[in-house]
């Protein structure tokens, strides 16, 4: 009687473990699966922020998922066509992205990402032109501050900030605050045409050097 139970209870954890192990493979497998599709990933610095961009493509099923942040933004199974296209937005501008997936050779794919019809390289070298990044530290947080020189709009960890803009005698600032920090970007012009407005960030009367992204 005794050796029966103890062979029953030998017997359920035999089963316990065997359950465990599929489970773990399971997991596994599908672990590898998502790894396998993954064939592209993309960091695009917006004002609001740098975004990740994901995209898994299975070459055999014809799948596509656009992972935007972490965020599932499109899925499609299926899909008899391989090559194409993705459009989907980014950032709290909603700025357009396009992933373009085209056949080099064989069952070799190309996947390029545009933002707002440009190439990213493009985009991104436009955007400097545009732009300025500062990445600084207060009170042991970090903060990124960008300006949009089209707009003078000012951008504060992802958000929009308000600002109070006067002109001075040698040129313009733009004033706002970032928690309990006085903050300004001054634009003074260089002299010179091809450099053109400067603009500087002081933040609690100290100058902030600028971000190259």
């Amino acid at each position: 009687m005794q050796r029966d139970a103890w062979r029953s209870a030998v017997t359920m954890a035999s089963r316990e473990e065997i359950t465990i192990c599929e489970d773990e493979v399971r997991s596994l497998y599908s672990h590898l699966e998502k790894m396998t599709d993954l064939v592209a990933v993309w960091e695009v610095a917006l004002s609001d922020g740098v975004h990740k961009i994901e995209f898994e493509h299975g070459t055999t099923s014809g799948k596509r998922v656009v992972y935007v942040d972490g965020k599932e933004e499109i899925r499609k199974e299926w899909m008899f066509k391989l090559v194409g296209k993705e459009t989907f937005t980014v950032g709290a501008s909603k700025t357009k992205a396009t992933i373009n997936i085209d056949a080099v050779s064989g069952f070799a794919y190309e996947y390029t990402l545009e933002i707002n019809g440009k190439s990213l390289k493009k985009y991104m070298e436009n955007r400097s032109k545009t732009t300025n990044t500062w990445v600084l530290s207060l009170g042991g947080a970090d903060y990124r501050v960008v300006l949009e020189k089209d707009t003078m709009d000012v951008w504060c960890n992802g958000q929009k900030m308000e600002t109070a803009g006067e002109f001075v005698e040698d040129g313009t600032e733009t004033h706002f605050s970032v928690g309990d920090h006085s903050c300004c970007i001054k634009a003074v012009s260089s002299g010179k045409r091809k450099e053109g407005i400067i603009h500087t960030l002081i933040v609690d009367d100290r100058e902030i050097p600028e971000t190259v992204e």
